[in-house]
């Protein structure tokens, strides 16, 4: 790691930090906090994705739509009216909805081939997002003469490396630039986050492996076929597979490359000095 002790981090001139987290766990609840400190440069990796890597993507959707409208479609073709996203770091609404859902044209639903054709476009956009890391922390001091820096990933970190190499490229790349802190919720947290999704389900992004795997299984049990499936009954069966199945995930990021906290620690800090205090007390009971 790159800080050697809790003394090295409580020193340190320039504090670099990543946070990996399921959704729904504090990431950017600590990152907002952080950045309104005035000394923190916040890089929310969701963010990056929505307005480099797929702003365009995002927004010739959207024209799509619109082109199927005759009022509008006169109106674009004249180039009378603009069409764009208005992508915020809480809001990132604009991305998961060109993710999409899975099922059915008449509920909303994506035809398999297009919906993987968007996992993997998102894919893509995610590493080339989190690869950035070191480039904006330069930016930040360079440009804007930020002290310290926190990257605020996405929830899907975990399925895009692969927690059992030690050499994987893109884990070893953060590690180089920044010290890593898992967010592990609690068995409750994890009912919470489940109920929340079933109130509200969201696009997510999978692992092909998982999305194939999951698919299959669902047509099978639902003894239906793809363009059946109700889109959000096949995200709501979904999900709690896919926190499981991430789970073990982080906990090998974190002991390999980086220190955990609790949610319910992350969710008691009000203050930067709060943040940093409980990573020095979480480096000095990791034995750094």
């Amino acid at each position: 790691m790159i800080y050697a002790s809790a003394e090295d981090w409580r020193v340190a001139p320039q504090k670099r930090v990543l946070l990996l987290a399921m959704s729904g766990l504090g990431k950017t609840h600590v990152s907002n906090i952080l950045r309104n400190s005035g000394k923190w440069f916040h890089y929310s990796i969701d963010y990056r994705i929505g307005t480099r890597y797929m702003g365009e993507l995002i927004a010739d959707n959207a024209k799509k739509q619109a082109m199927q409208v005759p009022f509008l479609r006169d109106l674009l073709l004249t180039d009378s009216i603009y069409i764009g996203t208005n992508i915020t770091f809480n809001n990132l609404a604009p991305v998961s909805a060109y993710l999409g859902k899975p099922g059915n044209p008449a509920l909303g639903g994506l035809p398999m081939e297009e919906y993987r054709r968007r996992q993997d476009q998102f894919r893509r956009a995610e590493i080339s997002a989190l690869l950035d890391t070191g480039h904006f922390i330069r930016r930040a001091q360079d440009l804007y003469d930020y002290p310290h820096f926190v990257c605020d990933t996405g929830g899907s970190i975990c399925e895009w490396v692969d927690p059992d190499d030690a050499n994987d490229p893109i884990m070893t790349a953060l590690a180089a630039e920044t010290l890593m802190i898992w967010i592990k919720g609690s068995e409750d947290h994890t009912q919470e986050l489940i109920r929340r999704f079933d109130r509200a389900p969201k696009p997510m992004a999978y692992q092909p492996e998982f999305l194939a795997k999951s698919w299959a299984a669902y047509l099978a049990e639902h003894n239906c076929a793809e363009d059946e499936v109700n889109p959000d009954s096949f995200i709501r069966w979904t999900y709690a597979k896919a926190l499981a199945h991430r789970q073990p995930r982080y906990e090998k990021m974190a002991a390999r490359w980086g220190i955990t906290v609790t949610a319910e620690e992350i969710a008691a800090v009000s203050s930067a000095a709060d943040f940093e205090e409980l990573v020095a007390r979480t480096l000095e009971a990791h034995g750094q």
